[in-house]
Formats: C-alpha cells, sequence, structure tokens
C-alpha cells in the first residue's frame, strides 16, 4: 500500500515510468481512492484519458499543469503555493469570484482561491460522507476549519482595475457589520489594515493574499505581477481574522461560488 497525500492507493494501482525514475502512474482503468486531495502531497498532476501521472517534486515549483481555473472569470489558481510568512505548502481548496451590481448590471471584480495546510482534514473526520450542499450549510466544519492550529491564506486576483480606496470600503462593508463591539485591539488592526490599501492603484491581475497564521493573526501581501516576496503588514485581533473568514466562507458570503467550491473540495477530499 503506497500513501499518497494521506490517501492509501494499492501498489497494484501504481507502476513505474520507463523513463523517469521519479515519476509513477496510478492506473486509473479501475476504482482508485483517488481525490483532489492528490495535490496535498506536493506533487503535479498530468492527466490523460487512462492515468494521472504524478511528478514528484524537490521545491515549491509549481508545474503549468497543476492549475485549477475559476470558470468564470477564467483565472487560473496553482494547485499548491508557498505564501510569504508560512511554514508549509498550502494547497487549493476552492475558487469562485466576486460581483458587485452597479446600475442592476453584476460587474466581476475578482477570481478568489482558498487554500489551507492538509493537516486540517484530520479535524474533519466527523464530516465524512456528507454531501457537498450538507457541508456547504452547515456553519460548524467552517468554523473548525477557522480554528485549525494550521496556516490557511485566501488568494485574490483582481480581473479589472481598482482604486485602493474603493476596494477596501467593500471589504469594510463587509467586515465591520460583523464586529458586533470594537475594542482599541480592533480599531488599531482595521487601521492597519485600512492603510494597505489606501491611496494604493491596484491593477487588473494583481494578488492579494490574506493569510490566517491562527485565529488571532493574519497576514497581507499584495503583488502586482508575481508571488509577493515578503507580507506587507501583520493584523492581529481575533475578532477581525475571523470577521474576514466569516465573509469569504460564512453563512453569508460575498461569493457563494467560493464556499460552495471549497464545500465540494472538502467533500472530495473526505471521501
Amino acid at each position: 500500500m503506497a500513501l499518497i497525500a494521506g490517501i492509501p492507493i494499492p501498489l497494484r494501482h501504481l507502476r513505474a515510468s520507463e523513463t523517469n525514475p521519479r515519476r509513477c502512474f496510478i492506473d486509473l482503468t479501475t476504482k482508485v481512492p483517488v481525490s483532489s486531495t492528490l495535490a496535498a502531497a506536493d506533487l503535479c498532476l498530468s492527466w490523460s484519458r487512462r492515468s494521472c501521472c504524478i511528478h514528484l517534486k524537490t521545491k515549491a515549483s509549481i508545474s503549468e499543469e497543476a492549475y485549477t481555473e475559476e470558470a468564470e472569470t477564467k483565472v487560473k489558481f496553482p494547485a499548491s503555493l508557498t505564501v510569504p510568512g508560512c511554514s508549509s505548502t498550502l494547497f487549493l481548496l476552492g475558487t469562485g469570484f466576486r460581483e458587485k451590481v452597479f446600475a442592476i448590471i453584476g460587474v466581476k471584480v475578482y477570481a478568489a482561491g482558498f487554500y489551507a495546510n492538509p493537516s486540517i482534514f484530520t479535524l474533519l473526520a466527523a464530516w465524512k460522507g456528507r454531501s457537498a450542499a450538507e457541508i456547504q450549510q452547515d456553519s460548524s466544519i467552517f468554523n473548525t476549519i477557522f480554528n485549525a492550529p494550521s496556516e490557511k491564506s485566501l488568494h485574490i486576483v483582481l480581473v479589472r482595475d481598482v482604486d485602493g480606496k474603493t476596494f477596501w470600503d467593500a471589504l469594510d462593508e463587509a467586515v465591520s457589520p460583523r464586529i458586533a463591539s470594537r475594542s482599541l485591539v480592533d480599531e488599531s488592526a482595521l487601521s492597519k489594515f485600512r492603510s494597505v490599501f489606501q491611496e494604493r492603484s491596484l491593477k487588473k491581475g494583481t494578488s492579494i493574499f490574506m493569510t490566517w497564521l491562527g485565529t488571532t493573526k493574519m497576514l497581507i501581501s499584495i503583488s502586482s505581477n508575481s508571488m509577493p516576496s515578503t507580507p506587507e503588514e501583520t493584523i492581529e485581533s481575533s475578532n477581525v481574522t475571523f470577521a474576514l473568514f466569516d465573509v469569504f466562507l460564512g453563512d453569508k458570503p460575498v461569493s457563494h461560488t467560493l464556499k460552495a467550491s471549497v464545500s465540494n473540495g472538502v467533500d472530495e477530499a473526505l471521501k
């Protein structure tokens, strides 16, 4: 039995590559317990009609083949990545998009991908067997993901030019109502959060990473044309960090497509 991304694969389903000793194949002509969580093994996948080629990687690089495309915006998200400030590689659980309505016309503003450390699945065993629809409606599973002592990150990719103040105002409009009574710590955290975006022009293609290191601390990283190398700001407030998580994966998310996709990702991972 081989263990790949925490999934036991019977050895009879594996065959070695004749040309590359660091490559093997999973035979898909019979049923094999393979799901999207194969990405959790720091490997990239090449799919053909009858097999899944696994390229084992020694560095945190990303294959051109290891992407998921968000359907509406066509933004491609890597299956795994290393986010500034994180100690481990994170893996994509789902994608979606944010749309704002202007004069009754819906305008797509950004695509988003939610990443997590695969260790969270050890905490979600109680939900095994639930459908994606049931998972999506169960707030307790998302609270468990938030409270898990592992890193998580939201990767936002703008699909149009946006003024930094406009972006923050829209985000604050969703975050602030979720904080019932602000403390001085919360006010300080929101001020830092705001300062990252004020007086800033955010061009189409800009990447924004909002990364939870725990329940009380998160990092903000921004880059206009590549992966950011360092975090720009550290936000420390349990109320603010949870409010932001709730904005995207709570009971009333700003992107229903993202939450639905993450629910599907969790469902697949638990099978």
